[in-house]
């Protein structure tokens, strides 16, 4: 079936509908739910009951793209800087010398198997280095399991930054096959000035995003979420366009925003949540339409021994290394080894080779693919296993919550105080979200006169405003007066 304009929503609908009941179903068997989209793609598609013909690498590609933006934009937002500093270096190398090493090893691997040239076997290295984030913790969740210590952030902050070494080392090699008279030195310009350009580029879009937010006035709570994907667009293509990494700078800009104080944060952060989840479905419908399983056979026995070499060497070998000089249990490096789940990214990353019609494309992408699933299977539905087999998972109960989950929690605060503002106050005539509230304190409502205000983060605190702050711990209400520059006894 060729898909028109009169039955693309149709369909579409159908699928979504679909993946999304069979993903909620397929928590209880442990199976990770990227795997049942990629397997509903591909019973839609031509070699499927479906018989949907899509054979469009550019499209995809594009759609794989978007996607990227708000998967990462989405985890960039959820994560902790407070959290994630004490293990910044850690998570730092794993995301850039640890995918180096694994694309190495990997390429190295592949180039003594194959009849692949060692650019090629580099290039396909580079294509699987990076692990699938969204992947990893949706089976955590799914199990009710957390983990011990640091673990669970800096397993978030390499999966949320490792993408951008992999793009990176993906277009060098790529550059290398097509002109195969350069050296492999040239491509060093090229990685310095992604990476840097990249960096500098989310750091500085981050500010400028949070000045835009903050001082624009919509008028429109739901307009806020549109202008943030407005500003997320352009933080990646104008990035991209100067030349450097666009999925670094995105990563950076929302990693700033997700720790800064913004107008209408919550509405912005359950968006993007539930964003991030229709992309990650779209996208992969997309690559399981892309495929053609009858295609992927030929190479099931080849691509088989590669995952295994990645799961059993090459990631480990990537991981010890670049923790070599920090203190950490080793059954805490052999879980990190092992939570090297391969998803979508690297299937989207297969489809450039396609658009630049190098020789064994189509192999490098069945390949890709075939080891895409097998990581699925084999790591996804083990991670629980494996996490409590090393003994660093933890119960759920025993988790501590983040100021993001705090922040989208609809669980009333257990403390309340009604604090009067007066004319001296640090408070009067400044926008709440200017006050640079304590994150686990929220302005419930604002007593002016004889009206009861229900505030927003734009709201203007006017002098004998009274407000009535919530917050669930004494330490924190401690806070909330220092912040206002007010003493407590003067409440009283």
């Amino acid at each position: 079936m060729n898909l028109t304009i009169e039955n693309i929503l149709l369909v579409g609908s159908i699928l979504l509908f679909i993946s999304i009941v069979v993903g909620k179903t397929s928590y209880k068997f442990g199976v990770p739910t990227l795997l049942l989209f990629l397997a509903i793609g591909m019973l839609a598609g031509s070699d499927g009951i479906g018989g949907i013909r899509f054979d469009d690498p550019k499209l995809a590609q594009f759609i794989g793209i978007v996607s990227l933006n708000f998967i990462l934009f989405s985890g960039g937002l959820d994560t902790n800087w407070d959290t994630v500093k004490p293990i910044l270096r850690e998570g730092l190398l794993l995301s850039t010398l640890g995918v180096l090493l694994t694309a190495l090893s990997l390429g190295t691997f592949v180039w003594f198997v194959t009849d692949f040239t060692i650019y090629e076997s580099m290039l396909l290295g580079s294509i699987v280095s990076s692990t699938d984030a969204a992947a990893v913790f949706s089976i955590l969740r799914s199990k009710s399991l957390a983990l011990r210590t640091n673990l669970r952030p800096t397993l978030e902050l390499e999966s949320g930054s490792n993408d951008p070494m992999a793009y990176v080392l993906t277009l060098a090699f790529l550059t290398l096959v097509i002109h195969q008279d350069k050296s492999v030195y040239s491509i060093i310009p090229l990685f310095i000035q992604q990476m840097a350009l990249g960096a500098a580029g989310g750091f500085a879009f981050g500010k400028l995003s949070k000045l835009v937010i903050n001082r624009i006035s919509l008028g429109f709570e739901g307009l806020y979420p549109v202008l943030v994907i407005a500003l997320m667009f352009i933080t990646f293509s104008a990035t991209d366009f100067v030349g450097g990494n666009g999925f670094l700078a995105l990563y950076i800009c929302a990693v700033y925003l997700g720790n800064q104080d913004l107008i209408h944060k919550k509405t912005i952060l359950k968006m993007f949540d539930g964003l991030a989840w229709l992309m990650q479905i779209v996208l992969f419908l997309t690559l399981g339409l892309l495929v053609f399983p009858t295609h992927i056979i030929p190479y099931m026995g080849i691509g088989l021994l590669i995952s295994l070499f990645l799961i059993v060497v090459a990631r480990p070998v990537g991981v010890f290394i670049s923790l070599m000089f920090f203190k950490m249990r080793l059954r805490r490096r052999f879980y990190i080894s092992w939570v090297g789940l391969r998803g979508a990214v690297p299937i989207v990353f297969a489809t450039y080779p396609l658009l630049a019609g190098i020789e064994k494309a189509d192999i490098i992408f069945n390949i890709v693919f075939f080891i895409s699933v097998t990581s699925i299977l084999i790591q996804g539905t083990t991670l629980t296993v494996v996490a409590k087999w090393l003994g660093v998972a933890i119960p759920e109960q025993a988790k501590k919550l983040t100021p993001t989950d705090l922040l989208l929690s609809d669980n009333p605060k257990t403390i309340m105080r009604e604090i009067s503002v007066g004319s001296q106050c640090f408070a009067a005539n400044k926008k709440i979200v200017e006050l640079g509230f304590p994150k686990n304190a929220i302005i419930a409502m604002i007593k002016r006169g004889d009206k009861y205000i229900t505030p927003s983060g734009s709201t203007k605190i006017e002098d004998e405003d009274t407000l009535i702050v919530l917050t669930d711990k004494m330490k924190i209400l401690d806070e909330v007066y220092k912040t206002l520059k007010i003493e407590e006894e003067l409440q009283v």
